[in-house]
C-alpha cells in the first residue's frame, strides 16, 4: 500500500493547483486521476473566462485570488498562460435587472471587487458595434479577464512536479475501506493508497466517490457546448455576458481571446442532464442566433469547431467544499457549477491554508459551502 500525507481524487481544475499548493507547503501529495493527463476531463471544455463578479462572499473571495494567481503566473513563475485583462461586461435592457445588479453592487464593492455600472454610451464603446435598442447600461469589471485553461492546468502541473507532488494518470478509483469514521485505503484499478486526507475533486464523478465511502454528495453533473472561431483582428477587449433568459436558454457569453478568437457558450433552458459529451447539431442555431441579434458585428466570422463539456451541479449553484461528518478523512472539493477554472487556482492556494496552516481567515468559506447547507438557495450569477 503506498502512503502519502494528502491524496486527490482528481488532477482537474480543483485538483492540479491543489497539488502545487499542499506540495508547496512540504505535503506529500499523490494525485489520482483517470484520464491520460491533467485536464482531460471538464478543464479542457472551459472557455477561459475569469470573473470575481459573483453574488456572494465565498466565491468573489476564491476567485478574486484566482485573478491574482493567475494574472501573475508569467511574473511570478515565467510561465505565460495568455492572461488578458479584459473585464467583464454584463449589458441590461430590463428595468428590474439593472435594480437588482445596481443592489448587488453594494455587496460587491464591500467585497473589494473594482466594479461599478456604466452607460450604455460607455457600453457601446468597449462593445463597439453592440446593437443600442434599449440598452439601459450594465456593469463593466475592469479587472476580470481570461487566459488559457490548458496553459494554466499545464503550468500548475509542472510547479506541483517541482514542488514533488506525484500523478499517477489512467487510474480509476474503484472501492474505498472505511473503518472506524475512517477512509483507511483506496483502492484503484491498478494499485492501494492510504492518506491521512483524501480530497474528492472529481468533478461531474464526486458523487460516485462519495457513495464509496457512505458520503450522500449532491453533484449532478449537465450538459453545457462551447465554440470557437477562426481568429480576426483584436477589436473586442471585455467578456459579454447576456443574462436576458429566452425559451431555450437562460444565458450566454462571448469573448475575444489572446489569439483574436471569439470563444463562446450557452446555457439551455431547460438544462441537459448526464454525461454526454458528444456535440449536438442544436448548440450553433442557439448561440449563433442570440449572439447576432446582440453583436451583428459576428456575422462573418467563421467558426473552428465546437465541443461539448459538464458542469458538475449542486441544487444551488454553489461549490460544495469542506469536511464531512461521516468520514472525517474526506474533504470535498467539489461541485464547481461549470466554473472550477475560475475557481480552482484560487481555491487551491485557500485550501492549502485551511488544512496545512489550520488559518480560520477562510471560515466563512467553509461555513457558506458545506455539505451540510440547506440547498434552497440560488446564485444569481451563475
Amino acid at each position: 500500500m503506498k502512503s502519502y500525507d494528502i491524496l486527490i481524487i482528481g488532477a482537474g481544475s480543483i485538483g492540479t493547483p491543489l497539488a502545487y499548493n499542499l506540495a508547496k507547503k512540504g505535503k506529500k501529495v499523490c494525485v489520482i486521476e483517470m484520464n491520460a493527463s491533467t485536464g482531460r476531463g471538464q478543464n479542457r471544455a472551459a472557455i477561459g473566462g475569469l470573473r470575481a463578479t459573483f453574488s456572494d462572499p465565498a466565491k468573489i473571495k476564491i476567485c478574486a485570488v484566482s485573478i491574482n494567481e493567475i494574472s501573475h503566473m508569467k511574473e511570478n513563475h515565467g510561465i505565460d498562460v495568455d492572461w488578458v485583462e479584459g473585464g467583464y461586461i454584463y449589458p441590461i435592457f430590463e428595468e428590474q435587472t439593472e435594480k437588482n445588479l445596481k443592489e448587488l453592487l453594494k455587496l460587491q464593492k464591500s467585497m473589494g471587487l473594482n466594479i461599478d455600472w456604466v452607460s450604455a454610451d460607455e457600453i457601446k464603446e468597449r462593445v463597439p458595434g453592440i446593437r443600442p435598442e434599449g440598452l439601459r447600461g450594465g456593469t463593466f469589471s475592469p479587472n476580470d479577464g481570461s487566459a488559457s485553461p490548458l496553459k494554466t492546468t499545464g503550468a500548475f502541473y509542472k510547479l506541483a512536479r517541482e514542488c514533488g507532488a506525484e500523478f499517477n494518470f489512467y487510474e480509476k478509483v474503484v472501492s474505498m475501506e472505511v473503518k472506524g469514521g475512517r477512509i483507511v485505503s483506496v483502492k484503484t484499478d491498478k494499485e492501494t493508497y492510504c492518506a491521512d486526507l483524501i480530497i474528492n475533486a472529481a468533478g461531474p464523478y464526486s458523487r460516485e466517490i462519495g457513495e464509496m465511502c457512505g458520503v450522500d454528495i449532491p453533484v449532478y453533473p449537465d450538459c453545457h457546448e462551447g465554440g470557437i472561431t477562426e481568429p480576426v483582428e483584436y477589436f473586442l477587449r471585455p467578456m459579454v455576458v447576456d443574462i436576458r433568459p429566452d425559451a431555450i436558454s437562460l444565458n450566454y457569453y462571448f469573448y475575444q481571446n489572446y489569439e483574436g478568437q471569439f470563444v463562446f457558450c450557452i446555457t439551455p433552458k431547460p438544462s441537459i442532464k448526464g454525461t454526454d459529451i458528444d456535440n449536438t447539431s442544436n448548440f450553433m442555431p442557439q448561440v449563433v442566433g442570440r449572439m447576432l441579434s446582440l453583436y451583428p458585428r459576428l456575422r462573418n466570422i467563421r467558426i473552428r469547431r465546437t465541443w461539448r463539456g459538464l458542469y458538475p451541479m449542486t441544487p444551488d449553484g454553489f461549490p460544495i467544499v469542506g469536511k464531512t461528518k461521516e468520514v472525517e478523512n474526506m474533504f470535498l472539493a467539489t461541485g464547481m457549477c461549470g466554473q472550477g477554472y475560475m475557481i480552482g487556482s484560487g481555491l487551491g492556494k485557500i485550501l492549502s491554508e485551511i488544512i496545512v496552516d489550520n488559518s480560520h481567515e477562510y471560515d466563512f468559506i467553509l461555513d457558506q459551502l458545506t455539505l451540510y447547507r440547506d440547498f434552497s438557495g440560488d446564485e444569481m450569477l451563475k
